[in-house]
Protein backbone atom coordinates (compact mmCIF):
# COMPACT_ATOMS: atom_id res chain seq x y z
CA UNK A 1 0.00 0.00 0.00
CA UNK A 2 1.61 3.36 -0.53
CA UNK A 3 2.60 5.69 2.13
CA UNK A 4 3.38 9.44 2.55
CA UNK A 5 4.78 11.66 4.68
CA UNK A 6 3.22 15.00 5.51
CA UNK A 7 3.79 17.86 7.59
CA UNK A 8 1.92 17.89 11.10
CA UNK A 9 -0.34 20.42 9.63
CA UNK A 10 -1.91 18.89 6.99
CA UNK A 11 -3.28 16.23 9.69
CA UNK A 12 -6.53 17.32 11.12
CA UNK A 13 -7.66 16.35 14.45
CA UNK A 14 -10.39 18.02 14.80
CA UNK A 15 -12.80 16.44 11.59
CA UNK A 16 -10.23 13.59 11.22
CA UNK A 17 -9.33 14.37 7.70
CA UNK A 18 -5.76 14.45 5.91
CA UNK A 19 -4.97 16.65 2.87
CA UNK A 20 -2.23 15.51 0.73
CA UNK A 21 -0.54 18.22 -1.77
CA UNK A 22 1.90 19.24 -3.49
CA UNK A 23 4.65 16.39 -5.20
CA UNK A 24 2.39 13.74 -3.42
CA UNK A 25 -0.50 14.46 -4.48
CA UNK A 26 0.63 14.65 -8.16
CA UNK A 27 2.18 11.55 -7.56
CA UNK A 28 -0.94 10.08 -6.06
CA UNK A 29 -3.63 11.20 -8.92
CA UNK A 30 -1.25 11.08 -11.98
CA UNK A 31 1.38 8.16 -11.19
CA UNK A 32 -0.75 6.08 -9.10
CA UNK A 33 -4.05 6.86 -10.95
CA UNK A 34 -5.69 6.83 -7.48
CA UNK A 35 -9.65 7.11 -7.19
CA UNK A 36 -12.12 7.92 -4.63
CA UNK A 37 -12.05 5.36 -2.22
CA UNK A 38 -8.93 4.26 -2.14
CA UNK A 39 -7.01 3.60 0.46
CA UNK A 40 -3.11 4.88 1.74
CA UNK A 41 -1.43 5.35 4.50
CA UNK A 42 -0.16 9.08 5.91
CA UNK A 43 2.48 9.54 8.28
CA UNK A 44 3.57 12.49 10.12
CA UNK A 45 7.20 11.18 10.56
CA UNK A 46 6.44 11.87 14.79
CA UNK A 47 4.18 10.29 16.41
CA UNK A 48 0.66 9.41 14.29
CA UNK A 49 0.48 7.32 10.99
CA UNK A 50 -2.88 6.74 9.82
CA UNK A 51 -4.83 4.83 6.95
CA UNK A 52 -6.81 7.04 5.24
CA UNK A 53 -9.48 6.56 2.66
CA UNK A 54 -10.04 9.46 -0.51
CA UNK A 55 -13.10 11.35 -0.56
CA UNK A 56 -12.00 14.04 -3.18
CA UNK A 57 -9.46 14.28 -5.71
CA UNK A 58 -8.51 18.27 -7.40
CA UNK A 59 -5.78 19.92 -8.86
CA UNK A 60 -2.97 19.79 -6.40
CA UNK A 61 -5.03 18.43 -3.60
CA UNK A 62 -6.15 15.28 -2.50
CA UNK A 63 -8.55 14.86 0.64
CA UNK A 64 -8.91 11.69 3.15
CA UNK A 65 -10.86 10.59 5.93
CA UNK A 66 -9.11 8.95 8.43
CA UNK A 67 -10.15 5.22 8.43
CA UNK A 68 -7.92 3.67 11.37
CA UNK A 69 -4.97 4.97 13.38
CA UNK A 70 -1.80 2.40 13.08
CA UNK A 71 1.30 1.54 15.17
CA UNK A 72 4.14 3.07 14.49
CA UNK A 73 6.40 0.49 14.81
CA UNK A 74 9.04 -0.11 12.05
CA UNK A 75 12.12 1.49 13.16
CA UNK A 76 14.49 0.55 14.91
CA UNK A 77 15.56 0.36 18.20
CA UNK A 78 19.08 1.69 17.84
CA UNK A 79 19.42 4.61 16.11
CA UNK A 80 22.25 5.10 13.72
CA UNK A 81 23.90 7.67 12.20
CA UNK A 82 25.65 7.49 8.95
CA UNK A 83 28.92 9.85 9.02
CA UNK A 84 29.44 9.71 5.20
CA UNK A 85 32.85 11.71 3.53
CA UNK A 86 31.61 12.96 0.42
CA UNK A 87 32.38 10.62 -2.41
CA UNK A 88 32.23 11.75 -6.18
CA UNK A 89 29.38 11.93 -8.28
CA UNK A 90 26.12 10.82 -7.05
CA UNK A 91 27.31 8.06 -5.27
CA UNK A 92 26.09 9.80 -1.71
CA UNK A 93 22.31 9.42 -3.03
CA UNK A 94 22.78 6.03 -3.33
CA UNK A 95 24.03 5.89 0.15
CA UNK A 96 21.35 7.99 1.59
CA UNK A 97 18.47 5.83 -0.72
CA UNK A 98 19.96 2.86 0.43
CA UNK A 99 20.75 3.52 3.84
CA UNK A 100 16.88 4.91 4.82
CA UNK A 101 15.68 1.57 3.46
CA UNK A 102 17.85 -0.32 5.57
CA UNK A 103 17.06 1.66 8.83
CA UNK A 104 19.32 4.87 8.90
CA UNK A 105 18.24 7.22 11.45
CA UNK A 106 20.80 10.49 10.36
CA UNK A 107 23.06 10.85 7.48
CA UNK A 108 26.03 13.16 8.72
CA UNK A 109 27.95 14.16 5.21
CA UNK A 110 31.62 15.44 6.23
CA UNK A 111 34.77 16.94 4.60
CA UNK A 112 38.12 14.73 5.17
CA UNK A 113 41.89 15.70 4.15
CA UNK A 114 40.69 13.11 0.76
CA UNK A 115 37.73 14.07 -0.25
CA UNK A 116 37.55 14.88 -3.46
CA UNK A 117 34.35 16.52 -4.26
CA UNK A 118 34.90 20.63 -4.22
CA UNK A 119 32.70 21.52 -1.81
CA UNK A 120 30.34 25.00 -2.78
CA UNK A 121 28.77 26.13 -0.04
CA UNK A 122 26.25 27.78 -1.95
CA UNK A 123 25.18 24.89 -3.32
CA UNK A 124 24.74 23.18 -0.09
CA UNK A 125 20.90 24.24 0.79
CA UNK A 126 20.05 22.88 -2.29
CA UNK A 127 21.87 19.69 -2.42
CA UNK A 128 20.97 18.73 1.03
CA UNK A 129 16.99 19.06 -0.14
CA UNK A 130 17.51 16.97 -2.55
CA UNK A 131 18.94 14.13 -0.60
CA UNK A 132 15.73 14.97 2.61
CA UNK A 133 13.80 14.19 -1.02
CA UNK A 134 15.67 11.33 -1.81
CA UNK A 135 15.47 9.96 1.85
CA UNK A 136 11.61 10.74 1.91
CA UNK A 137 10.84 8.52 -0.79
CA UNK A 138 13.22 5.62 -0.21
CA UNK A 139 11.27 5.64 3.70
CA UNK A 140 7.98 5.53 1.80
CA UNK A 141 8.97 2.90 0.04
CA UNK A 142 10.00 1.01 2.90
CA UNK A 143 7.58 1.69 4.94
CA UNK A 144 9.30 3.05 7.20
CA UNK A 145 7.91 5.54 10.14
CA UNK A 146 10.05 8.62 10.28
CA UNK A 147 12.31 9.81 7.63
CA UNK A 148 15.98 10.13 8.06
CA UNK A 149 17.63 13.56 9.03
CA UNK A 150 20.14 14.84 6.17
CA UNK A 151 22.32 17.16 8.39
CA UNK A 152 24.63 19.82 6.83
CA UNK A 153 27.82 18.89 6.10
CA UNK A 154 30.38 19.06 8.59
CA UNK A 155 34.11 19.84 8.87
CA UNK A 156 36.02 16.98 10.11
CA UNK A 157 36.33 18.84 13.44
CA UNK A 158 33.17 19.69 13.68
CA UNK A 159 31.97 15.78 13.00
CA UNK A 160 34.60 14.75 15.52
CA UNK A 161 32.46 17.11 18.23
CA UNK A 162 29.19 16.25 16.79
CA UNK A 163 30.16 12.52 17.32
CA UNK A 164 30.31 12.47 21.05
CA UNK A 165 27.01 12.78 21.45
CA UNK A 166 26.34 9.47 20.26
CA UNK A 167 26.86 6.31 22.71
CA UNK A 168 29.01 4.85 20.46
CA UNK A 169 30.82 5.80 17.60
CA UNK A 170 32.97 3.85 15.06
CA UNK A 171 35.64 4.33 11.95
CA UNK A 172 35.69 2.13 9.27
CA UNK A 173 39.32 1.79 8.63
CA UNK A 174 40.89 -0.46 6.10
CA UNK A 175 44.13 -0.76 7.37
CA UNK A 176 43.00 -1.96 10.99
CA UNK A 177 44.51 -5.05 11.85
CA UNK A 178 42.71 -5.15 15.26
CA UNK A 179 38.69 -5.51 16.19
CA UNK A 180 36.50 -6.57 13.47
CA UNK A 181 33.25 -4.80 13.75
CA UNK A 182 31.24 -8.21 14.30
CA UNK A 183 33.08 -8.80 17.93
CA UNK A 184 33.01 -4.61 18.36
CA UNK A 185 29.25 -4.66 18.36
CA UNK A 186 29.22 -7.91 20.43
CA UNK A 187 31.05 -6.04 23.08
CA UNK A 188 28.68 -2.63 23.10
CA UNK A 189 25.87 -5.46 23.76
CA UNK A 190 27.50 -6.87 26.59
CA UNK A 191 28.98 -3.44 28.05
CA UNK A 192 25.03 -2.03 27.76
CA UNK A 193 26.28 0.71 25.48
CA UNK A 194 23.84 -0.96 22.57
CA UNK A 195 19.69 -1.38 23.16
CA UNK A 196 16.91 0.42 22.72
CA UNK A 197 17.23 4.07 22.76
CA UNK A 198 20.87 4.00 21.75
CA UNK A 199 23.14 6.24 19.25
CA UNK A 200 25.12 5.41 17.08
CA UNK A 201 27.95 6.48 14.50
CA UNK A 202 28.93 4.45 11.68
CA UNK A 203 32.23 6.77 9.97
CA UNK A 204 33.28 6.23 6.45
CA UNK A 205 35.85 7.59 4.56
CA UNK A 206 35.98 8.78 1.00
CA UNK A 207 37.64 6.98 -1.80
CA UNK A 208 41.02 7.41 -0.84
CA UNK A 209 40.14 6.51 3.16
CA UNK A 210 41.39 8.18 6.07
CA UNK A 211 44.39 9.05 6.90
CA UNK A 212 46.64 7.92 9.23
CA UNK A 213 46.79 11.31 11.35
CA UNK A 214 42.34 11.29 10.60
CA UNK A 215 42.12 7.91 12.38
CA UNK A 216 44.45 8.98 15.50
CA UNK A 217 42.27 12.29 15.81
CA UNK A 218 38.87 10.36 15.82
CA UNK A 219 40.39 7.72 18.34
CA UNK A 220 41.28 10.23 20.95
CA UNK A 221 37.55 11.92 20.11
CA UNK A 222 36.11 8.71 21.52
CA UNK A 223 35.91 6.72 18.15
CA UNK A 224 37.15 3.40 17.64
CA UNK A 225 38.36 2.24 14.37
CA UNK A 226 36.91 -1.12 13.05
CA UNK A 227 37.51 -3.75 10.35
CA UNK A 228 34.94 -4.61 7.42
CA UNK A 229 36.83 -7.42 6.71
CA UNK A 230 39.78 -8.56 4.54
CA UNK A 231 38.38 -7.29 1.24
CA UNK A 232 38.32 -3.51 0.80
CA UNK A 233 34.82 -1.98 -0.05
CA UNK A 234 34.16 0.66 -1.88
CA UNK A 235 32.97 4.02 0.14
CA UNK A 236 29.07 3.76 -1.54
CA UNK A 237 29.48 0.31 0.04
CA UNK A 238 30.92 0.51 3.40
CA UNK A 239 27.84 2.41 4.75
CA UNK A 240 25.45 -0.15 4.27
CA UNK A 241 27.36 -3.22 5.17
CA UNK A 242 28.30 -1.88 8.85
CA UNK A 243 24.70 -0.87 8.82
CA UNK A 244 23.53 -4.10 7.88
CA UNK A 245 26.02 -5.81 10.26
CA UNK A 246 24.75 -3.96 13.35
CA UNK A 247 20.90 -4.60 13.04
CA UNK A 248 21.68 -8.37 12.41
CA UNK A 249 23.59 -8.76 15.19
CA UNK A 250 21.02 -6.56 17.56
CA UNK A 251 17.81 -8.76 16.26
CA UNK A 252 16.36 -6.02 13.85
CA UNK A 253 16.39 -8.56 11.32
CA UNK A 254 14.65 -11.15 12.56
CA UNK A 255 17.46 -12.49 14.54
Amino acid sequence: MQRYFLPVEQFHGDTNTVTIEGDDAHHLGRVMRAEVGDEVICSNGVDREVLVRITQLDKGIVTADIVEELAMDAEASVSVWIAQSLPKGDKMELIIQKGTEIGATRFLPFLSERTIVQYDAKKEAKRTERWQKIAKEAAEQAHRNRVPQIEAVYTWKQLLQRAKEADVAWICYEKEDGQQLKPAIQAALAAGQLGPGKQVVIAVGPEGGFTEQEIKQAEEAGFRSVSLGNRILRTETAAMVGLTCLFYETGEMGG
